[in-house]
């Protein structure tokens, strides 16, 4: 487990110092440590007898706080630090409930004296699925006033978008309007959350222990010894995980190019459930950094540094630093290190601003503004560091143990006359081969997860590259023998050559695994047929499944193909069950909250 200041009492220079030390053990070294630690604790306490007779003052006597956590989470980020954070405070001594918003009566909002709020921005700005309903009753007239009341936001999102924290910033808001005090101001974090999200944990913490002793309670400190190991690799450790296998799954002819990669976890005590996505830290097209040392007239050899490390200006454009995307910050501070007129008028437009960075990179700005007489170091000061890009999983750990598959579809576009590139999906296509090894780690995700009853019916939406967790669902069920109906829509372009794992799907189907299979090839008729449409043509079997208690699964694009199913599985609700359209909504929003009507979109 990697040592962090909100997982451990120490400072963060004290963890760095750590982190490097203790995965140099051997295993002789680490025992003749852990005894030599025992045995100072033990002679400090033999040699102040005085100390321990004396009664403590009950000034520092240990008072337990009640603290409620409540995250709203698409990916499992805000939950993950959610659940550290709580970790933190009850190894303080604090009582503390940790709950998706979904699951909190927001009726019991009123009761709660210290509240932390750890949510991520969805979309264009909007709160993520679990969290719809809380915010709703938070931002309408039912909301309670809120009287001796203590908060804190910590907001999660993504700079390159417009509503950049935005779901954090209306219940920061929000909550002072109804009359809480901030136990400490809202920090929003960016693609890189981790320190950020670690710096407020330790003033949330500062800011509940005022007058009160931080030390942990018994309870507490048992509860601590006996958490379970955990693999040593995370998001901040990630591990290098070789390459068994690299296909592309479309075949010729097709106008798309889907990547299967397998790849090994062997030695890394890594493991993963169906719905749990693979982080992976890419590299920048060597090509691209070529053309910014160039533009820059950079020497790439130069040495420079990056946090803790010195390395090559080269290296630190490929592997440390996000080159492809501009961002609002990224632009502003780049006007304030140029100097540059012209560029500080364009920050000062917004609405300029914007439709200057769309489809544009880190080239596009140093050619449009430049000459830059900025050195490299103070340059890529100003840059994002690489953020990890998540992919749905689309295997099973007990079908495939200590491997991991992914579903890939590479990304490649013209934009203001140059190609563009996706960053980890063109390194997938072109530039990884088997033997290779990439940083990747495990993003578990709960909002995303099989029935517990392995006899329920399931019903999965998942056009394209979204089919990648419904095949990690069948290779589940076919592995424990689940009994539960299954059914299947997906969706390409061209049966013939982008029918992904078509040969697997129909297996399951002659097997009896797949219950149910419908498919949309949009470009192989006069009219485009997609997901949805089939979903209409069998609006009354698939109506019949949701009585019978069928979960709903959809993957895939956010703002077309789930936009319409969702409103597609309106239409079938309000047709087929003889309902209002307001209680049709009603009815899917009560499937959401029982965790029946699931969604991994992006």
């Amino acid at each position: 487990m990697q040592l962090q200041v909100m997982n451990s009492p120490f400072n963060q220079e004290q963890t760095e110092l750590l982190n490097r030390l203790l995965p140099t053990l051997t295993e002789t070294q680490s025992l003749w440590l852990s005894g030599y630690l025992a045995a100072i604790q033990s002679s400090s306490l033999q040699a102040a007898p005085a100390v321990e007779e004396r009664p403590a003052p009950a000034a520092v006597r240990a008072i337990p706080k009640e603290v409620t956590i409540l995250f709203g989470s698409q990916t499992g980020n805000a939950q993950n630090l959610a659940k550290k954070a709580g970790k933190t405070l009850e190894d303080r001594g604090f009582q503390v409930t940790v709950s998706a918003m979904s699951d909190f009566k927001p009726n019991n909002l009123k009761k709660v004296k210290n509240l932390l709020i750890v949510v991520s921005t969805h979309g264009e700005g909007d709160p993520p699925d679990n969290a719809l309903t809380f915010h709703e009753f938070v931002h309408g007239k039912r909301a309670p006033k809120l009287e001796d009341f203590r908060y804190s936001v910590l907001a999660l999102g993504d700079s390159s978008y417009e509503f950049f924290c935005q779901t954090g910033k209306d219940f920061d808001k929000r909550l002072e309007e109804l009359g809480g005090t901030r136990i400490t101001p809202r920090v929003d974090c960016d693609l890189d959350f981790e320190e950020p999200a670690a710096e407020w944990a330790e003033a949330v913490l500062a800011g509940l222990s005022e007058g009160e002793s931080s030390s942990p309670s018994p309870a507490a400190a048992s509860v601590s010894a006996s958490a379970p190991a955990e693999s040593a690799y995370s998001r901040s450790n990630p591990f290098r995980a070789e390459i068994l296998e690299n296909l592309n799954l479309n075949g010729r002819g097709s106008n798309k190019e889907t990547r299967h990669l397998e790849i090994s976890l062997e030695g890394s005590g890594l493991t993963y459930q169906p719905g749990d996505s693979l982080g992976v830290y890419p590299e920048n097209d060597p090509e691209l950094v070529d053309l910014l040392l160039a533009e820059m007239s950079w020497d790439p050899e130069e040495a420079v540094r990056v946090k803790e490390e010195t390395v090559t200006l080269k290296e630190a454009l490929t592997a440390h630093f996000e080159i492809t995307v501009l961002t609002k910050p990224l632009v502003e501070k780049a006007a304030k290190l140029s100097g540059n007129e012209e560029l500080q008028q364009l920050v000062s437009d917004s609405n300029q601003l914007k439709s200057y960075m769309d489809g544009r990179d880190l080239i596009d700005l140093v050619r449009d503004y430049k000459p830059w007489n900025s050195s490299a170091q103070e340059f890529i000061s100003i840059l994002r560091k690489m953020p990890a890009r998540l992919y749905s999983i689309s295997s099973s750990f007990e079908a495939n143990p200590d491997e991991v598959h992914l579903t890939i579809g590479a990304v490649r576009y013209d934009a203001h006359g140059r190609e563009r590139k996706g960053v980890c999906s063109i390194l997938c296509a072109e530039r990884l081969q088997p033997g290779d090894t990439l940083p990747v780690f495990i993003q578990h995700n709960e909002n995303f997860k099989l029935p517990e009853n392995p006899d329920t019916p399931i019903i999965m939406v998942g056009p394209g590259t979204g089919i990648a967790p419904f095949r990690s669902f069948m290779q589940q069920r076919e592995e424990s023998g689940a009994d539960g109906k299954s059914w299947l829509f997906f969706g390409d372009q061209h049966f013939v050559t982008d029918f992904l794992y078509q040969t697997e799907w129909q297996k399951w189907l002659k097997d009896g695994v797949l219950s149910k299979l419908d498919v949309a090839f949009s470009r192989d008729g006069d009219e485009k047929v997609y997901v949805q449409h089939r979903m209409q043509e069998n609006s009354k079997e698939l109506f019949q499944w949701l009585q019978e208690g069928a979960a709903v699964y959809i993957c895939g694009d956010e703002k077309n193909m789930a936009h319409d199913v969702h409103n597609t599985l309106i239409d079938i609700i309000e047709k087929e069950g003889g309902i209002s359209r307001d209680q049709a909504s009603e009815y899917l929003a009560d499937m959401q909250k029982n965790k029946r009507y699931q969604r991994d979109v992006y």
